[in-house]
């Protein structure tokens, strides 16, 4: 488990300058890196990718970090994205090939695209694309695993915002994923 406290001066030492508080907060902060990237990218090789790329914008964009909400919110923030550019890069480098899917499987949970949760991701993206303002907080909550406080914290929004946003995407993804669409 992350330690609030040991995370504030890992970070604060980072910032100023620390090259080795930034080693040691990269290592702390991958497994639960992984852990979010895993859930939109089960296939292990998938998120690890990801995970290095969310790693890698945490140490590049560190300083941007102003500690307004919690900090591992804004990891879980980053690590969501990163696992979504990914999944985007996989599908675009698959419909380049012209993957096709083998007879017999359900496209909709058996993924070309290296192990991914195609109907998940597709999900998201249709939310995404109708409902822009609902995505982060559900990827927060239902992805993230951070609660609701902690969602309105890191996205500066009141409580009441948050669960709204989250009880419509889910009945949206619920829906979608129930349709298969």
């Amino acid at each position: 488990m992350l330690d609030e406290s040991e995370l504030t001066q890992l970070v604060a030492a980072a910032q100023a300058g620390d090259g080795a508080s930034l080693e040691h907060l990269l290592t702390k902060l991958r497994p639960l890196v992984m852990r979010r990237c895993a859930r939109f990218l089960p296939h292990l090789a998938d998120a690890e990718e990801a995970a290095q790329d969310a790693l890698l914008s945490v140490s590049t964009h560190l300083h941007e970090y102003g500690g307004r909400g919690s900090f591992v919110g804004w990891v879980t923030v980053i690590a969501s994205n990163a696992a979504r550019s990914t999944y985007r890069s996989m599908r675009r480098r698959a419909e380049l090939s012209h993957a096709v899917l083998p007879e017999g499987v359900d496209p909709r949970t058996t993924s070309v695209i290296a192990g991914t949760r195609i109907d998940l991701m597709e999900a998201l993206t249709a939310l995404e694309r109708q409902h822009p303002a609902l995505v982060e907080s559900f990827v927060l909550r239902d992805l993230g695993d951070l609660t609701y406080l902690q969602v309105a914290e890191t996205l500066d929004a009141p409580l009441g915002t948050v669960k709204d946003r989250i009880h419509q995407a889910r009945r949206f993804m619920r829906d979608r994923l129930a349709d298969g669409v």
